[in-house]
C-alpha cells in the first residue's frame, strides 16, 4: 500500500478514513469517528481468514458489487439485460479534493461501467454525504435490479442496537430500537414517499452500551422523496454493514449507453454523545441545508381547518381571522374547501379557482380584510392530486397514473397526477405562478393524501419496457423541480411540506420548504410522543405544531391548555383550534403563551437542544440553549402520576439540565430564582406539578 491509497475526511470534530481493500479491487473504511481516531490500526481490520465466503465479502467494504460479494449482500446488482448478473471491477483512480472531498473510480470493462464513489464533507457540521455515481461506457444498455447509494461499516464489538423511526399515520415518528447481534433488520417504503411506516433514519450504536452519554453513535438519513431501503446486516465476524438506497417501482431501471445514474445523497453523521449528541448533529446539518431563511423568524399561524373543514365562506373565517389577531397570530392560512367544486373530498382537486361562493366579494378582498387585521395569509394546496370529477381529469385523463384496461382504485376520493411528465410540471407551476402572482399570498402548505397505486403512464407505445420508464424517480423529479421553481421565483413565500402528515419528510424535502407537518394527530400526549422521535431526526424550527382541541386517540388522558402550548411552542407554534368556542380566559392564556413564544423562538429555532428524558418518565422536557450560551429556555411536562402532594409529603420533580458551565449562575427571568451551573446539572430545575399545572416554559439567564 502506498501513502496515497489511505484517504481522510474530516468534518468539524470527525474523522472519516478510506483505503483501497488488500488486492485494490475495493475501497474499505479504515476509521471512523473524532479526530485522530485514525490513528492507529483500524477497528475494522478482521482475520483475513475466510471459509465458505470470500474476502470480499468478509471485508468493511464501501461499496461493492454482486460478483466480487456474492454471499453477503451487494450494493450494485447490474448486468446486460438478459445477461448474466454480477459485476468484477478494478480501482481506476482517485480524485481529493483536499480533506473535504474525494472521489474513488471502479471500471468494469467486459460490462461497460464505470462506477465512482462520491464523498463531501459539510462545512459547520460533523455530516459526510455519499453517493455513488454509475455510467454506462459500452456500447449497449444496462440493466440495474439494486443501486444503493453507500454502505455503512459500524465498527461494533457485540452486536449493535439500531434505533429507528416507525409508526403509521397519525403515529408517526415512534422512536424505536432493537439489537441485532446477527442477521438482517430491513426497513422501506414503497408508497412512493418516505411513508408514515418508517423514516429513512437509523441511529447504530454498540449493543453493551448506552444509548446515552458518551456512546460513540453512528447516523444515516437519505435524502430521498420516493421509494426507499435501508437494510442492516450483522455479518459473519461482528461487523455491521448498513445499505441504503432507492428503490426503483418498475423492480430495475435501464441505463442507456452513455448515461449517467446519480443515487440519492446519504448523510452520514457520528456523534461520541450518545442519541441526544446525534440529535444535535442532525439539528445543525438541517440548518445548514436551510440557509439564509434560518434567519426568518417562523410566524405564528392559524390554520382553520379544525374550525371550519370543507365549510368555507369569507365571513366565518374573517371571524377565525379577527380573534386570531387579537391573541397574535401572525399568519392566516385557509385550509382545503376554498377553492371550486371543493364542498367535501370528492371534487374539486385540480381545478385551483377561488370558489365565488365561497368569497363573493372576491379572495383579494378577503386577503385584504385578512391583512389589515395585521396578519399575512395563506392557502393550502394539493398539487399532485387529482379529482376524477373536477374540469382538469375530463381534459387531460392521461395526466392521472393508470394502467390501461384496468381500474383506477380511489384514495380519498382522488387520484394521483404524473408528477414525471413535463406537461404536468407545467401545469402545477403555472398554477401556483398564477395563484401567488394574482394574490398577496406569503404562505403555502403543500399537501400529499394519497400514494399511487396503478402506477403507470398511459400513452406509452404498446410494449415498451416499463424499466425504462423509472417513474419513481421522475416523480421525484418533478416534485423537487416544483419546489425548486418556489423558491426561486416566490423567494418571499414560506412553504410547508406535508404528506397527510408526516409521510414525506426526509433532507431532499427540508432542503426546500420552511417547515413540515410531522403528523394529523394533535392530541396532547400523542403529539409529545411523535414530536420526541421527531426531534431525535430533525431540527426544531423545520417542525410546526398546532394547539387543538382534538382528543387522544393512542393516549386519552385530558391535559390542560398549558400542557398543548408548551408542547407546540417546542417546536414552530401554530393553533387549529375553533376560537369561537373558546372562554374569554382560554383566549387571555393563549394570548400569553404567543407573547411567549415570540419571545423564545429565537433561542427555540436557532440553539443547542438536549432531549431530557422521554414521554415515558414522569417528567421530561427539551433544553434550548442560546448561540453564545446567554438564554436557555426548557419545556417541560408531566406526564405521569403525580406525587401526591400537598396530601402527603413528596419532592418536586427535577429535570437535570445538559451542558452547562458548572461555575455559572442562573436566573430564572420570570421567578428571580438564582441556580448554580452544578446545582442545575446535579440536582435539577425543579417543578412542583399539581392536577392544574402539568407543563412548564422556563427561561434562564446566565449571569
Amino acid at each position: 500500500m502506498t501513502p496515497h491509497d489511505r484517504w481522510l475526511l474530516r468534518t468539524d470534530t470527525t474523522t472519516y478514513a478510506v483505503t483501497l481493500g488488500p488486492d485494490g479491487h475495493w475501497a474499505e473504511l479504515a476509521a471512523w469517528g473524532p479526530h485522530g481516531a485514525e490513528a492507529g490500526p483500524s477497528p475494522m481490520d478482521r482475520s483475513r481468514r475466510t471459509h465458505f465466503l470470500t474476502p470480499a465479502d468478509a471485508a468493511p467494504a464501501e461499496y461493492i458489487p454482486y460478483g466480487l460479494r456474492p454471499f453477503t449482500g451487494a450494493d450494485l446488482i447490474a448486468q446486460h439485460p438478459g445477461g448474466e448478473r454480477g459485476s468484477w471491477w478494478r480501482f481506476t483512480g482517485a480524485a481529493p479534493d483536499g480533506d473535504r472531498a474525494l472521489r474513488l473510480d471502479f471500471g468494469d470493462d467486459v460490462l461497460g461501467l464505470r462506477t465512482t464513489l462520491c464523498y463531501e464533507t459539510v462545512p459547520g457540521t460533523d455530516v459526510v454525504l455519499r453517493w455513488t455515481e454509475l455510467t454506462c461506457t459500452g456500447d449497449s444498455e444496462l440493466r440495474l435490479e439494486r443501486f444503493d447509494s453507500a454502505a455503512v461499516n459500524v465498527p461494533v464489538q457485540a452486536g449493535a442496537r439500531l434505533t429507528y423511526l416507525a409508526g403509521q399515520w397519525s403515529q408517526e415518528f415512534q422512536l424505536r430500537d432493537v439489537e441485532l447481534a446477527r442477521g438482517r433488520f430491513e426497513m422501506e417504503s414503497t408508497q412512493g414517499s418516505a411513508g408514515h411506516a418508517y423514516a429513512p433514519w437509523l441511529a447504530i450504536q454498540d449493543s453493551a452500551a448506552p444509548a446515552e452519554g458518551a456512546t460513540p453513535t453512528y447516523g444515516i438519513a437519505l435524502e430521498w422523496s420516493g421509494n426507499w431501503r435501508i437494510t442492516a446486516d450483522a455479518e459473519p465476524g461482528g461487523s455491521v454493514r448498513i445499505r441504503a438506497g432507492r428503490v426503483p417501482h418498475e423492480g430495475a431501471v435501464r441505463l442507456a449507453p452513455g448515461t449517467t445514474l446519480t443515487t440519492p445523497r446519504l448523510a452520514c453523521a457520528f456523534s461520541p454523545d450518545g442519541l441526544d449528541g446525534l440529535a444535535r448533529v442532525w439539528h445543525r446539518y438541517e440548518r445548514r441545508l436551510t440557509g439564509g431563511r434560518m434567519d426568518r423568524p417562523r410566524k405564528v399561524l392559524y390554520n382553520s381547518w379544525e374550525a371550519t373543514g370543507f365549510d368555507v365562506d369569507a365571513a366565518g373565517q374573517l371571524e377565525l381571522a379577527k380573534t386570531a389577531a387579537e391573541l397574535g397570530a401572525e399568519l392566516f392560512v385557509v385550509d382545503d374547501g376554498w377553492f371550486t367544486g371543493r364542498h367535501d373530498d370528492t371534487g374539486g382537486l385540480g381545478d385551483w379557482e377561488p370558489d365565488p361562493a365561497g368569497f363573493p366579494g372576491g379572495l383579494d378582498h378577503f386577503v385584504d380584510q385578512v391583512r389589515a387585521l395585521g396578519m399575512d395569509f395563506g392557502l393550502w394546496v394539493e398539487p399532485e392530486a387529482v379529482s376524477p370529477r373536477s374540469r382538469l381529469h375530463a381534459e387531460h385523463p392521461e395526466w392521472a397514473y393508470r394502467i390501461e384496461g384496468r381500474p383506477a382504485t380511489l384514495v380519498r376520493n382522488q387520484l394521483l397526477l404524473d408528477l414525471g411528465r413535463t406537461d404536468v410540471q407545467e401545469f402545477v407551476i403555472g398554477t401556483l405562478d398564477r395563484l401567488l402572482s394574482s394574490h398577496s399570498i406569503s404562505y403555502l402548505k403543500w399537501d400529499m393524501n394519497r400514494p399511487p397505486t396503478e402506477r403507470g403512464r398511459p400513452g406509452h407505445p404498446a410494449g415498451t419496457d416499463p424499466e425504462r420508464h423509472d417513474l419513481d424517480a421522475a416523480h421525484v423529479a418533478g416534485y423537487l423541480r416544483v419546489l425548486d421553481h418556489l423558491r426561486s421565483a416566490h423567494s418571499h413565500v414560506t412553504v410547508e411540506g406535508c404528506a397527510g402528515g408526516g409521510a414525506r419528510i426526509e433532507h431532499a424535502t427540508l432542503a426546500r420548504t420552511d417547515v413540515v407537518w410531522p403528523s394529523d394527530n394533535t392530541a396532547p400526549m400523542d403529539r409529545l410522543r411523535i414530536q420526541y422521535g421527531y426531534l431525535h431526526a430533525h431540527a426544531p424550527h423545520t417542525m410546526s405544531s398546532w394547539v387543538t382541541d382534538a382528543p387522544g386517540i393512542f393516549d386519552p388522558r385530558p391535559r390542560s391548555l398549558a400542557f398543548r402550548f408548551v408542547g407546540s411552542l417546542a417546536g414552530v407554534l401554530g393553533i387549529g383550534a375553533d376560537l369561537r368556542d373558546w372562554t374569554p380566559e382560554q383566549r387571555a392564556e393563549a394570548a400569553r403563551w404567543i407573547a411567549r413564544y415570540k419571545d423564545v423562538r429565537d433561542v427555540v429555532h436557532h440553539g443547542e437542544v438536549h432531549l431530557l428524558g422521554s414521554p415515558d418518565d414522569p417528567t421530561c422536557g427539551i433544553q434550548y440553549e442560546e448561540p453564545g450560551g446567554h438564554r436557555l429556555v426548557v419545556t417541560a411536562w408531566n406526564t405521569g402520576p403525580l406525587d401526591g402532594a400537598p396530601l402527603v409529603p413528596g419532592p418536586a420533580a427535577r429535570l437535570r439540565l445538559r451542558g452547562l458551565d458548572p461555575g455559572v449562575a442562573y436566573t430564572d427571568q420570570d421567578s428571580g430564582t438564582r441556580y448554580g451551573g452544578a446545582y442545575l446539572l446535579h440536582s435539577g430545575l425543579p417543578f412542583a406539578w399539581t392536577a392544574a399545572h402539568d407543563a412548564e416554559l422556563v427561561v434562564l439567564a446566565r449571569q
